[in-house]
């Protein structure tokens, strides 16, 4: 495939479990042992995607996470013992594009890798012309080839998740999309009930376009939420 991994766990068994099952999917492999390893490979080498563990020396996953959406949208899978409601928003929230509890099985994970990698690199594989070219809505710049935001010409930092549903909205200003379209256009999954994960990817969106909340994403109610020209 081409594409780099890096695994950063501060147990060398989910390392060396994770690298046998990736490689065996034709990945390339870097690993870290702990938080400030993770974010000092995540600078100085490409990695495509990155499965980080929250419970590490030197750094925590969270602090990693945050310090690496300043610079890079790369996906970013969070692995962790803590399984409850409120680490798994967290980690959304903080810029994570999907959550693997431990113990977990290692095909599922592989599944997790894959279907990251598809989404957020399916860009350079659909009509790429058409779709590399830059979008402007407003004061709005995006740009396709680089994944990313402007908003006169300042970046605007971005998960993967975010990335997409902004993308969504700005080939298609003014259109209403539907919960289920944002929701499946964003996560790439099937829609069931995800209201919650809707309502705080828009509601940070809106923080980090404007002051305003309703200055470009705009609410209409019992449909979805629109762009505005």
């Amino acid at each position: 495939m081409g594409y780099t991994i890096l695994i950063a766990d501060d147990e060398p068994e989910i390392r060396n479990l994770l690298r046998l099952y990736l490689e065996n999917e034709n990945y390339q492999i870097i690993e870290a042992k702990d938080g400030r390893e993770a974010l000092s490979l995540l600078r100085e080498k490409k990695s495509d995607l990155c499965l980080l563990d929250i419970m590490m020396p030197e750094m925590d996953g969270y602090h990693v996470l945050q310090e690496l959406r300043k610079e890079s949208n790369i996906p970013v899978i969070i692995l962790s013992a803590k399984d409850a409601d409120s680490e798994k928003i967290l980690g959304l929230n903080l810029g994570a594009d999907d959550y693997l509890a431990k113990p977990f099985n290692p095909l599922e994970a592989v599944a997790r890798v894959n279907s990251n990698i598809r989404r957020f690199y399916a860009l350079g594989t659909r009509e790429k012309d058409q779709m590399s070219a830059e979008i402007k809505v407003k004061d709005l710049t995006l740009d396709p080839d680089a994944c990313a935001l402007y908003k006169n010409g300042e970046l605007i930092e971005l998960s993967s998740v975010e990335y997409r549903i902004m993308e969504l909205f700005m080939r298609h200003p003014g259109k209403v999309f539907t919960k289920q379209q944002i929701y499946e256009q964003g996560w790439g999954e099937a829609y069931i009930v995800a209201d919650n994960n809707i309502m705080v990817c828009i509601s940070k969106l809106r923080a980090k376009l404007d002051d305003d909340p309703a200055a470009y994403i705009r609410t209409i109610r019992g449909l979805g939420y629109r762009l505005e020209r």
